[in-house]
């Protein structure tokens, strides 16, 4: 494990009041948030960021790295994929900057060639076994991956931080 690495986790659009919709302007600040609290972990020194490329904060947070890595070469994508047809079911737009991402990526990994039930969760526990610290936007609640994610994180003892979607608070 690097010392100075972090990991992405969040909710899928989904799961958000605005959905798919990126121009609502609750989107628009949680994706501000998310690129400040990137900012603050690469001017702490962090250079590694792990990304499991979900849709939606995943995507987003993997978009910051990039942008963020013109300025800075030294950082480096990590694009850690449960299996070889994640987008298979996403939209043709979705799946356009998924694939425009895994080129710019500096690694790719799968963690199992097919889709099998836990290949989400070993792909989530990869993120967190390679970081030292976890960068998650999670609403909270109980069930899901970001849950597991987290709660997996913590009893790691690994830095986590949260974006509360709503509020954009970071805890």
């Amino acid at each position: 494990m690097e010392l100075k690495s972090c990991a992405f986790t969040g909710h899928r659009p989904r799961k958000f009041p605005w959905g798919y919709n990126e121009s609502d302007a609750r989107c628009v600040a949680l994706k501000e948030t998310l690129a400040k609290e990137i900012t603050k972990l690469v001017d702490a020194g962090y250079t590694d960021f792990f990304s499991g490329m979900a849709e939606g904060a995943d995507t987003w947070a993997s978009l910051t790295v990039l942008a963020l890595k013109k300025e800075n070469p030294a950082l480096k994508l990590h694009c850690v994929l449960p299996c070889e047809e994640q987008a298979d079911g996403w939209s043709a737009s979705a799946r356009e900057l998924y694939f425009s991402i895994l080129e710019q990526a500096d690694e790719v990994v799968y963690v199992s060639q097919e889709y099998h039930e836990g290949c989400m969760l070993k792909r989530n526990r990869y993120l967190v076994d390679h970081a030292a610290c976890l960068l998650a936007v999670y609403n909270g609640e109980w069930r899901g991956g970001t849950a597991m994610t987290v709660r997996y994180a913590r009893k790691l003892n690994r830095d986590v931080h949260i974006i509360d979607p709503i509020s954009c608070a970071v805890m």
